[in-house]
């Protein structure tokens, strides 16, 4: 998951010092933080990551420390009972069961990172199981628990126009990669698409070279059919998540028998929402960036 992306990263950064991996393994009710959530503690006290969002962490860091001095791996679970729910469990009212394990050998091997990592520039997702009874975790769907690693989330915005600057932006804030692709130089400026990545190419080359995959979102915004079905085409032939396309529904359905005409087969024609976005009534450029980037993230759980 996306929120994992941080931790991911930490591993990375720390990788040869004793650590241990504290992983959110069953959820009920209202938790805090869905299942496969991670919180990864560097032995001098650093860590990344949550698995409560801060109303159980201080617990887990403690018992972080005693996995890394040589104590097992163990599942501790945290609920509402008492009011001393307040000082270690979770108010809100759910109910959580975290592993804490060593990164080592006999817990989280330290290789599964490098795994995790190559499986995400790869574009394809990985599964780790995990023994709850020995705390050791193996590639592979067998085990008590498993967590699916999925590539790291894209937004590929096709059409430099406004609505594109305001979806870079929440993009960014959800921690989505975003590529902005216009052909048109002067639409495709720095000024306009601060800290986004700008491709200059038509969209079907961009497309080639980028390879959407299931964790790819594909949107096109540019009004001019000879960009935005240039970059259907080329979405519709990859696994891409999400594809959209900007206008009203006259606009879909003339669309719609272009790309026909062109050979879109009919099952292909339907993964295209059109017009982009949920129907919240949008008005304006950073409204309908919103219901874009509501409709992209219901795709990705879905």
């Amino acid at each position: 998951m996306a929120e994992n992306d941080g931790v991911l990263a930490a591993a990375r950064a720390w990788a040869g010092a004793p650590m241990a991996l504290a992983t959110v393994v069953s959820t009920w009710g209202s938790a805090p933080r869905p299942r496969g959530s991670h919180m990864l503690v560097h032995a001098d006290g650093r860590f990344e990551g949550s698995v409560s969002g801060g109303c159980v962490e201080t617990d887990i860091l403690e018992t972080a420390a005693e996995v890394i001095a040589g104590a097992p791996a163990l599942v501790k679970r945290y609920g509402v009972a008492d009011a001393a729910a307040w000082e270690v469990g979770l108010p809100c009212g759910g109910e959580i069961a975290v592993l804490v394990q060593p990164v080592a050998a006999h817990g989280f091997p330290p290789a599964l990172f490098d795994a995790i990592a190559a499986a995400r520039d790869a574009g394809t997702p990985l599964d780790i199981a995990t023994d709850l009874a020995t705390g050791r975790s193996v590639e592979g769907s067998a085990g008590d628990f498993v967590n699916r690693y999925d590539p790291p989330r894209r937004l590929l915005i096709v059409g430099a126009v406004q609505i594109a600057q305001a979806l870079a932006g929440l993009a960014r804030e959800m921690g989505i990669s975003t590529v902005v692709i216009d052909p048109r130089g002067r639409f495709l400026t720095p000024e306009r698409f601060p800290g986004v990545t700008l491709d200059d190419r038509w969209p079907d080359e961009a497309l080639a070279a980028l390879k959407p995959d299931r964790a790819t979102a594909v949107v096109t915004l540019s009004h001019d059919p000879k960009i935005d079905d240039a970059a259907l085409l080329a979405a519709l032939a990859t696994p891409a998540g999400y594809v959209a396309a900007l206008g009203s529904r006259r606009s879909h359905a003339a669309r719609i028998e272009r790309l026909a005409a062109a050979g879109v087969a009919a099952d292909d024609l339907a993964r295209i929402e059109g017009p982009a976005g949920l129907a919240i009534g949008a008005i304006g450029p950073a409204e309908i960036a919103l219901s874009i980037a509501a409709s992209m993230i219901r795709s990705f759980h879905a």
